[in-house]
């Protein structure tokens, strides 16, 4: 999906590659302030319970995941690679003592 909106809009857009994609990253940052606006101004209730309150966190959410999958795209990490370092970091992570590291720091 992010790749066919690049290409309707490559004209106008910043190329799809490496350079850019610090920049995507910091627009990613921005749409997570957005996110982070609607918790702090709506609160969790409201998410849970207003629908248009949820309506509005999550189309921000979808921000976040639409300049991520671009980050994604402007290095040129597939899905598989993606996924491959998810489940090693998943794997990971089920082996870790969070408590005894928070204890160490």
């Amino acid at each position: 999906m992010s790749l066919a909106l690049y290409k309707k809009n490559k004209e106008n857009w910043s190329p799809m590659t490496p350079e850019n994609g610090k920049t995507f990253i910091l627009y990613m940052i921005e749409e997570i302030g957005e996110v982070i606006a609607i918790i702090k101004k709506k609160g969790e209730k409201a998410i849970m319970e207003d629908q248009i309150t949820r309506e509005r966190f999550v189309e921000e959410l979808s921000d976040v995941m639409m300049y991520y999958t671009d980050v994604l795209n402007r290095f040129q990490i597939s899905a598989e690679e993606l996924s491959l370092a998810y489940t090693k970091k998943h794997e990971s992570n089920l082996k870790r003592n969070y408590k005894k590291d928070h204890e160490n720091s």
